[in-house]
C-alpha cells in the first residue's frame, strides 16, 4: 500500500516536532558500515546503538564524576 502524501506530511511533522536530530561523521570512510554490523549482530538498529553508546557514556561519566561537579 503507497504511502500518500498527507501521511508523508504528518509523519515528518511528528519527528520534527518530537525528535532532535544530529549529523555524525564518522571516520574513516567504511567505519558506519562496521558500526552498523556491530549493531545489527547484537539486533539492534544503527540509531538504536548509537543511542545506547551515548546514554551508557553519559551514565558512566556521571558515576565517575566527583561529587562537586555533579551540583
Amino acid at each position: 500500500m503507497a504511502i500518500s502524501k498527507a501521511q508523508q506530511k504528518a509523519v515528518h511533522n511528528y519527528v520534527r516536532n518530537n525528535y532532535d536530530r544530529i549529523e555524525l561523521t564518522v571516520n574513516p570512510k567504511g567505519k558506519k558500515d562496521q558500526i552498523k554490523v556491530h549493531a545489527s549482530e547484537r539486533g539492534e538498529t544503527l540509531n538504536g546503538f548509537i543511542n545506547r553508546a551515548i546514554n551508557e557514556t553519559i551514565q558512566r561519566d556521571n558515576e565517575a564524576a566527583p561529587e562537586s561537579s555533579k551540583e
